[in-house]
């Protein structure tokens, strides 16, 4: 019986701390990014491509935590 309330309180939580920094910052990554694009004198193409790779990176990487390992 107790290891079987061992085992459900530690499968109870499949949320790490280091999920909530990943949605932090994929939500700055955002921001930052619509920032560059609504940049009025001049826009820096650089900075716009690699952030719109990094966002595109961390949405799917949050897409596969949230679904793989909180999910499941």
């Amino acid at each position: 019986m107790f290891l079987a309330a061992e085992e459900a309180a530690q499968t109870a939580s499949k949320i790490g701390t280091f999920d909530y920094f990943m949605l932090a910052f994929t939500v700055l990554i955002a921001i930052g990014f619509v920032r560059l694009l609504v940049a009025r004198p001049k826009k820096n193409i650089f900075a716009i491509g690699f952030t719109a790779v990094s966002l595109g990176l961390f949405l799917l990487i949050d897409f596969i935590m949230i679904t793989k390992v909180w999910l499941a």
